[in-house]
């Protein structure tokens, strides 16, 4: 009879084994996408100002793609909300310098849900040809999102507010944030996908040439295209030069009851200025045509009060120019955060009523529901402040100057108006005394860099509290004061009436890269059911394939 089965003495002929991984390596695995996730998200804060270093925020989009690429939406869903924690958390602790961490808390937490849709919606794309195209234009698509809603939106932290020192600003004459953030983002995940034809090609000793070049146009274009854009950066003279004296009179103290010496504050104001004006009689420095100060510098309404009016205008005659004056006002029973254009010899002439306000601080969404919750809450903001309808540009001794209020300066649309009103300059007046010494002032001062080359003007920033500042329209600062300090800027600035390509597109480029980004979903999406109806199993469409060369960390778990 014939053995069917081996003998026992025969020996097995096995394949080595590899030694079973530990407990540690294995979490360490597991948890290894998460951790890079948010420290990625910290690499792009750390790109951010007061920081000069712009540049990380490319390998920060370099390791958020190399994460997302290949996986499951609901990864990049995780994945996403942790690289937002990793860049909102340290970005907006400020807002929780007086009110304490609930509020900060709070506000990251609906922000990076953001950001998590947009990690899922790139690992959609990121198996189409060219995915760095079109994630980049998903990220841009998540940032026109949160600047909508909710509550009139939050733009803070937009890619584009990072820039001001590096390479790619000039972009922003050409399409505004929009075209200057898709051009970073576009460039980092290009910068990843580089290094992964690299090594795909290394490893099997071919190089797909149409997906090399891809990558390469992806790091490439962004460069050339802000090298480029040099040419519409200037700070030519148009229509003359004027004069423009920035007043910083300082506040009593930091924090949120900096208002409660609202007359101090006036005073403090008044002061510096005539200060000013002794220098200027005594032939130290400049006349100035024209004379700036921040938001919130009356707080005293000089329309009710005529101890504020006598100051102001004992000020405004002293320097013996027009004045902006930053003040809150009651009208038919309405709170409004006002400019006001004041004569040395006519008084009042001209408002502007703020637009864009801030909600939790100017108003209260929700009133009653938080009210409920906590009483407190609905105390700091006691009467909300309404809304102004036309933009503010002032007739200043013959140079219109156009008013962006604080907060403004986050949203595209509230500059822009300025400048299609006839704004040959810009002035964003506002109040950083709440925030202490955060670094809140130098994101907002950036902004108004950004700004500057966005729409080729000169942009001043009169702050309470500082750091106030001149920019040219090519966005140089050349001149800042330091914070919590009485002092003032003297300096001859361009005008300029010509409108950059950014100024005269406004919001068409930003819904030309939704679009593409609403696109690059669509075709994801299409071949996500493709593949099913044909049988292949919905994970397998998101997983990496064979030869992809550098595969994510950790394709485990939720991670996978």
């Amino acid at each position: 009879m014939t053995a069917t089965a081996t003998s026992v003495d025969e020996p097995h002929q096995l394949e080595p084994q590899a030694a079973p991984a530990s407990r540690g390596a294995r979490l360490a695995r597991r948890y290894a996408p998460a951790a890079a996730a948010a420290l990625s998200g910290v690499l792009l804060y750390v790109s951010f100002p007061p920081r000069t270093v712009s540049w990380l925020a490319l390998p920060a989009f370099a390791v958020f793609g190399w994460l997302l690429r290949g996986r499951s939406w609901k990864a990049g869903l995780g994945l996403g909300y942790l690289f937002g924690l990793g860049f909102l958390l340290p970005l907006l602790v400020w807002t929780g310098v007086e009110v304490g961490p609930g509020p900060w808390l709070a506000l990251v937490a609906v922000e990076a849900v953001y950001v998590a849709l947009v990690g899922a919606g790139i690992t959609l794309v990121s198996r189409l040809p060219g995915w760095p195209l079109w994630a980049a234009a998903v990220w841009i698509a998540g940032e026109a999102a949160r600047a909508r809603a909710p509550f009139g939106g939050f733009p803070w932290g937009k890619i584009a507010f990072g820039q001001a020192d590096g390479i790619f600003l000039p972009l922003a004459a050409v399409g505004g944030t929009p075209v200057l953030g898709f051009a970073v983002v576009l460039c980092g995940f290009g910068l990843y996908e580089v290094v992964r034809q690299v090594v795909e090609g290394r490893r099997a000793g071919v190089v797909r040439r149409g997906a090399a070049a891809a990558a390469l146009l992806s790091v490439a274009v962004p460069v050339v295209g802000a090298l480029a854009a040099r040419s519409l950066v200037s700070d030519k003279a148009e229509n003359g030069t004027a004069t423009v004296a920035v007043i910083q009179g300082n506040v009593p103290r930091a924090g949120l009851d900096f208002n409660a010496q609202r007359r101090a504050v006036l005073d403090y104001h008044a002061r510096e200025t005539e200060r000013l004006a002794a220098e200027v009689k005594a032939g130290r420095v400049a006349r100035p045509d024209f004379v700036l100060w921040p938001e919130n510098s009356s707080d005293v309404d000089p329309f009710t009060n005529a101890d504020a009016r006598l100051v102001i205008d004992d000020a405004a005659k002293a320097i013996g120019a027009p004045v902006s004056v930053g003040g809150v006002v009651e009208r038919d029973g309405k709170l409004y955060n006002e400019q006001i254009l004041w004569d040395p010899v006519k008084g009042p002439l001209d408002t502007y009523d703020k637009r864009q306000v801030q909600p939790f601080g100017e108003y209260l969404p929700l009133r009653s529901l938080l009210g409920a919750i906590n009483k407190n809450w609905t105390s700091m903001v006691r009467q909300d402040f309404s809304r102004g309808d036309k933009p503010g540009v002032f007739t200043m001794d013959g140079s219109r100057v156009g008013l962006v209020t604080c907060y403004e300066a986050a949203f595209d649309w509230a500059v822009r108006s300025t400048v299609t009103d006839g704004a040959q300059l810009i002035s964003v007046p506002s109040n950083n005394a709440t925030f202490d010494r955060s670094e809140m002032t130098y994101q907002q001062l950036a902004m108004s860099r950004v700004r500057a080359v966005e729409h080729s003007r000169t942009v001043t920033v009169p702050v309470t509290s500082g750091v106030s500042a001149v920019i040219m329209p090519d966005g140089r600062i050349t001149q800042r004061t330091g914070m919590f300090v009485a002092d003032s800027l003297v300096q001859k600035v361009p005008l300029r009436s010509s409108e950059t390509p950014a100024t005269r597109l406004g919001i068409l480029p930003e819904m030309l890269l939704v679009a593409v980004a609403v696109g690059g979903l669509g075709w994801a999406g299409t071949k996500v059911v493709r593949g099913r109806r044909n049988g292949a199993v919905p994970g397998d469409l998101a997983r990496p394939r064979p030869g992809d060369g550098i595969r994510p960390l950790g394709s485990v778990h939720g991670y996978s």
